[in-house]
C-alpha cells in the first residue's frame, strides 16, 4: 500500500532526475504510478490530457492528479510539493555554482550528454502516452490516430500554436461524442 511518504519521494525522484521539462518526466511518472498501481496507460492518458489543457507545468499538474486520486487534497498537497521541491533546491544549488564554472569543459560535456537523453525520453513519453491514447487493448482508435495525424502536421507544417491545436482537437472530440 502507497503512503503519503511514497506518494512523496516519487514525485520528489521524478523531479528530480526528470531532466528536459514536462514531457520528458512523463515515462518517468507512469512507471512510477504503475509500479505503485495507482492507474492504468488509459487514466494515464487522460492524465496527461487534463495535464495539457489546465494551466501550469504538465509534469505539476500530474502529479497534483495523482496525489488527488491517490488521497485527496492531502495527496495533491504532497505529490505536488515532492515534484516542485527538488527544483527549488536545485535552482539554489545551481545558482550559486554555475557563473564559477561556465565555462567548464567538463559542464559543457555533461550538458551535450543530456540533450539526446532528453530526445529519448520524450520518444519514450510518446510510445506511453501513444499506447492508452491510439490504441486501446489491441485495436487502434481511428479518430484519435487521426487526430494526430492531424496535430502533427498542423504544428510542423503550418505552424499552428499548440493551444489553438488542443482546443480545435477537444471540439473535434467533441462532435465526435454519441
Amino acid at each position: 500500500m502507497t503512503s503519503l511518504l511514497g506518494l512523496f519521494l516519487l514525485f520528489f525522484q521524478v523531479s528530480l532526475f526528470g531532466f528536459g521539462g514536462g514531457y520528458a518526466m512523463l515515462p518517468l511518472i507512469y512507471q512510477g504510478i504503475r509500479e505503485l498501481g495507482l492507474m492504468s496507460a488509459a487514466e494515464f492518458a487522460r492524465l496527461v490530457a487534463l495535464s495539457q489543457i489546465t494551466p501550469g507545468p504538465i509534469a505539476i499538474n500530474a502529479a497534483t492528479y495523482v496525489g488527488y486520486r491517490f488521497a485527496g487534497f492531502p495527496g495533491a498537497v504532497v505529490a505536488t510539493f515532492g515534484s516542485v521541491l527538488p527544483s527549488i533546491l536545485l535552482v539554489l544549488l545551481v545558482s550559486h555554482f554555475i557563473t564559477r564554472f561556465k565555462e567548464s569543459r567538463a559542464l559543457v560535456g555533461i550538458l551535450q550528454g543530456i540533450r539526446p537523453a532528453t530526445l529519448g525520453l520524450l520518444g519514450a513519453a510518446a510510445v506511453f502516452l501513444g499506447q492508452g491514447t491510439l490504441v486501446i487493448g489491441s485495436q487502434p482508435v481511428p479518430l484519435a490516430i487521426l487526430i494526430c495525424l492531424a496535430v502533427m502536421v498542423l504544428a510542423l507544417v503550418r505552424k499552428i500554436h499548440p493551444i489553438t491545436l488542443t482546443i480545435l482537437a477537444g471540439i473535434a472530440g467533441a462532435f465526435t461524442i454519441r
